[in-house]
């Protein structure tokens, strides 16, 4: 039985199941073991971790008496969260995906090229080129005006290798449609998108050997890793004309609202429209992706990750704004509808968040594949419904994303 409950109940004997939090905010390689050893009880209260899953089939388990959050209540919490954010209708103006890839697979291309040039510059201790970053964002931003689907897509579709470059392409496009989400000008909008660009400019500085490590930091390591904010920080500083904002969200993206983030522990409203802008951003695009000691998670199954973990973390108001910009059902999840059919979904609906696009490629009741179909279950009168998002490693399609972006994926 799987229980939820604070770091502070931890006991040696227990099976830890998972951190309610990014594998990011802690040092373990593994997310799940028994605890045999107190002082990793130690590491853990001394993270920003707050809460995690307790396997009482596979270790000790809560006293009788003590509070815990139950696997149910914490669904119902999540289910809450989500909702919330797709009761208001998405009025976008915007082309179809498909017309957007082939552009947006270009700009993509593009952006890679220029991130890391400019962080291999920045390794060598080259000023950086602001006004270069500015014009990738604008492309960048055009490309979401069009579809913010398919940029944000392909970003995603990263290698392990080339995380560090790609991910500041993917936070780039995540914080362009969150700010027109926001309703911020364009002005705004474009601070935001440099502000993403840049936001880990501070990994540049950090060693090879520690940033692509593929087992678990050790505590210098970590504290190692922990310093890019500061880091990219003192570089920005060294440029010319640096946007402010891009400033603000270098050093406090890591920030979290209960005051347990870094590098300055700041509190709610002590942190940043935008940094809390670019906290959520950072982390959705982290933990969707192949790291080199991780494989992401689906995008549904990492929203609703994120919202189990919202309180405390994320600014609430910016993280129901960001589950609209990019649905509940995010481009590439993996679902089972009504019919017994899997699909991924390859758009979002106009109208609601929970009426996506999906491509339809497999039956559960013949357990065969299927004449790929692409059904809108926006259409007055669709019979179709999803039923539950699925975990694509339960079911090993080694194409699914080439199924939903028509791009082949790269090992890694």
């Amino acid at each position: 039985m799987l229980k939820r409950i604070s770091v502070h109940q931890l006991t040696v004997g227990m099976y830890l199941k998972e951190f309610c939090g990014s594998w990011m905010e802690h040092p373990f390689w593994r997310s799940s073991f028994v605890i045999t050893d107190p002082k990793d009880i130690e590491v853990v209260r001394a993270s920003s971790i707050r809460e995690v899953w307790i396997d009482c089939s596979k270790g000790r388990d809560l006293p009788a008496g003590q509070p815990l959050v139950s696997e149910a209540e914490s669904e119902a919490q999540v289910d809450a969260e989500l909702a919330s954010a797709a009761n208001a209708e998405r009025e976008v103006a915007r082309t179809t995906l498909a017309a957007e890839f082939t552009r947006a697979a270009k700009i993509v291309a593009k952006s890679r090229q220029a991130v890391t040039s400019m962080f291999e510059e920045a390794r060598m201790g080259k000023a950086v080129d602001t006004h270069g970053a500015q014009r990738l964002v604008e492309e960048i931003s055009d490309s979401v005006s069009r579809n913010p689907g398919a940029v944000i897509s392909l970003a995603r579709l990263k290698t392990a290798d080339d995380y560090t470059f790609m991910h500041s392409v993917a936070v780039c496009a995540l914080m362009i449609a969150l700010a027109r989400q926001l309703a911020l000008d364009e002005q705004q909008t474009r601070s935001a998108g440099i502000a993403g660009l840049l936001h880990d400019l501070g990994k540049a500085a950090m060693p090879m050997e520690v940033l692509n490590k593929p087992g678990k930091l050790t505590d210098a390591e970590f504290a190692i890793i922990k310093s890019h904010p500061e880091e990219g920080y003192r570089m920005l500083l060294e440029a010319r004309q640096v946007d402010d904002v891009a400033l603000d969200v270098v050093l406090h993206h890591h920030e979290k609202t209960d005051g347990s983030g870094y590098p300055k522990r700041l509190k709610g409203a002590e942190i940043s429209l935008f940094a809390r802008m670019g906290a959520v951003c950072d982390v959705y695009d982290a933990i969707t992706s192949n790291r080199p000691y991780k494989a992401g998670w689906d995008p549904a199954e990492s929203l609703r990750k994120m919202a189990e973990w919202s309180n405390g973390h994320f600014d609430p108001m910016v993280f129901q704004a960001f589950v609209k910009s990019i649905g509940i059902y995010p481009i590439g999840s993996l679902v089972l509808l009504n019919s017994g059919r899997l699909g991924v979904v390859t758009e979002q609906g106009e109208k609601s968040l929970l009426s996506p696009r999906i491509k339809t490629f497999f039956s559960t009741r013949s357990n065969s594949r299927i004449r790929p179909e692409v059904i809108d279950l926006a259409r007055p009168g669709c019979p179709h419904k999803i039923v539950s998002r699925e975990d694509p490693a339960k079911w090993n399609f080694p194409d699914l994303h080439e199924i939903w972006s028509g791009v082949p994926r790269s090992p890694g």
